[in-house]
This record gives C-alpha cells, structure tokens and sequence, in this order.
C-alpha cells in the first residue's frame, strides 16, 4: 500500500530540531485523529508510576494499538504531540527519547511539552497523533 505521509525537511530552519519541520498528506488521505495515549493497562489501570520512560513506552504500545484499529501504523502518523507532567526539562527529554526511538526513522514532526497535571491517578506522560492513510 502507498504511502500518504510526506516528511519535509527545511534547511532554512535550525538543524537542533530531531525531526521533521513538517509533514503533507495528499488529499485522498483519510486522516485519523488519536486521541492521547495513555499508559494504562487492559484494566484502565495506570501503569509504571513514578517511570516516566516505561509510562512512554507503554503509551507508544497503546497509539500501535489504535492506529491498526483504524487500519494504520506508525509510519502513518502525520504529527504527534508529547504530553509530560513535569516541570523539569530531563523528564521531557526522557519521554522525548523513548517516543523518538519508536519511531525510528519516520521522525515526525512532534510538539514535545511540560504540563501540569494528566486525567488519570499517576499519569505523567500522554501521546496525541494524526494519522493519514491511503485507503485501495
């Protein structure tokens, strides 16, 4: 199946950035919008409290879940947004990694941020995405 998602790069922009500045999809792309990804459990419990790496990983699991739900992968996704409940840089960066290591080489653009607090006991991590497939 083809792709639908074009990664665009800009020379004009700092190369600091690890990711695309942009992405396109044509417009026969059926677009999936995500909902954030929890790291929960098939319980609705939240998982790995007081780990923000394996609450990433868990929410990574849970976005692969729904997008071949929705008939897509991660070399699907369009965007994604990185939500951290934490004021400090580090625990970002180490949510960033984790996210950033899933999807290898379809590096995404990506809004990475600190927040305050997340909907479920204990969450400190949540993975936002848009998806777009070609459907045959």
């Amino acid at each position: 199946m083809p792709k639908a998602v074009t990664l665009i790069r800009s020379a004009s922009l700092s190369g600091v950035a690890e990711y695309a500045y942009a992405a396109t999809a044509p417009a026969d792309a059926r677009l999936i919008f995500l909902a954030g990804s929890c790291p929960l459990d098939a319980d609705g419990a939240t998982v790995a409290v007081g780990d923000v790496r394996a609450q990433a990983a868990r929410c990574v699991e849970n976005l692969r879940t729904a997008l071949a739900d929705a008939g897509a992968q991660l070399t699907d996704v369009i965007s994604t947004r990185v939500l951290v409940a934490s004021a400090r840089q580090a625990d970002l960066v180490a949510a960033w990694e984790v996210v950033r290591g899933a999807f290898g080489e379809h590096d995404v653009p990506s809004t990475l941020m600190g927040v305050t607090v997340l909907g479920y006991d204990d969450q400190l991590v949540e993975l936002e995405a848009v998806a777009a497939v070609l459907d045959d």
